[in-house]
């Protein structure tokens, strides 16, 4: 099926202007995380612990990333044989191409601010293209009610509201359906360890879990499950190419020891699944 019509431009060319309160929950109590090279400035909510870079960066949208879009589909693996999936930020679409090995009676659209998903499109990794974000006006209109699950695999944190990104998620999910979400985990010890240089505080938005699972409860979703998850790529996907020899050995050490940092607070990233109130 053709991709939709291409959507109005999602994000803009220049820094929005400073905040003076917290975008996820209006308190006023605002510090400096960090300031650095690449990230702008970040700051962090007193109130609510949610950390975004202020003023808001100009065009951040995901960007291809390093991680294992087949262990996420494992993982996902035990959601009961899902008739339609949309993938929010799909990018290329390889989610959805990993995820068939698992769910092959299910059908994937894609949903991306770029171009990726029309070419996505034509590579037959989606079966159907939107351009835009789930707050581009016409798009949850156009897709109300029409999806078993909805995935935002580290998208939230690029959007210019990921509360309305939230809801708007739930609007295009059937009742009964499923909501996954994946997103950095701002409380790592890689944020701390690598300061400014860690990948995720050059995000726009860093969701705590807690706040998360706190709006879906308020919303009358009833969360599954949650995990720590860890993708081995904090240290080559940080520093600059002279340090990458030296460091993609740190990288294979670091995937060997996977399965235990998921379990510590290295762990670089959190997974949630949550269900939609009514039934099918």
């Amino acid at each position: 099926m053709p991709s939709s019509p291409s959507a109005p431009q999602v994000s803009d060319r220049f820094p929005g202007p400073r905040r003076e309160d917290c975008p996820w929950c209006g308190s006023a109590r605002l510090r400096t995380r960090l300031r650095g090279p690449r990230a702008v400035a970040l700051d962090e909510c007193g109130a609510c612990a949610h950390a975004f870079q202020n003023p808001r960066p100009a065009g951040d949208a995901p960007a291809p990333s390093g991680r294992s879009h087949r262990a996420t589909a494992r993982a996902l693996a035990g959601l009961a044989d899902p008739e339609s999936w949309l993938d929010v930020g799909t990018g290329h679409g390889h989610f959805p191409q990993a995820a068939r090995e698992f769910f092959p009676y299910t059908s994937f659209d894609g949903l991306d601010p770029t171009a990726r998903v029309e070419r996505a499109l034509a590579e037959g990794r989606v079966e159907e293209a939107h351009r835009g974000l789930l707050t581009t006006p016409g798009v949850t209109d156009r897709l109300r009610a029409r999806y078993d699950v909805v995935s935002l695999l580290h998208h939230l944190a690029h959007v210019p509201d990921p509360r309305a990104e939230l809801r708007a998620a739930l609007t295009v999910l059937r009742p009964g359906g499923h909501l996954v979400v994946e997103s950095p985990a701002p409380d790592s010890a890689y944020a701390a360890l690598l300061g400014p240089h860690w990948l995720p505080h050059r995000h726009a938005h860093l969701l705590p879990l807690p706040n998360l699972e706190a709006e879906l409860s308020a919303l009358g979703c009833t969360v599954t499950t949650t995990a720590r998850v860890h993708q081995p790529q904090d240290l080559t996907e940080t520093f600059p190419r002279p340090f990458h020899a030296p460091l993609r050995a740190a990288t294979a050490l670091d995937r060997l020891l996977t399965p235990l940092t998921r379990r510590t607070r290295f762990a670089n990233a959190y997974r949630l699944v949550a269900r939609k109130p009514g039934r099918f």
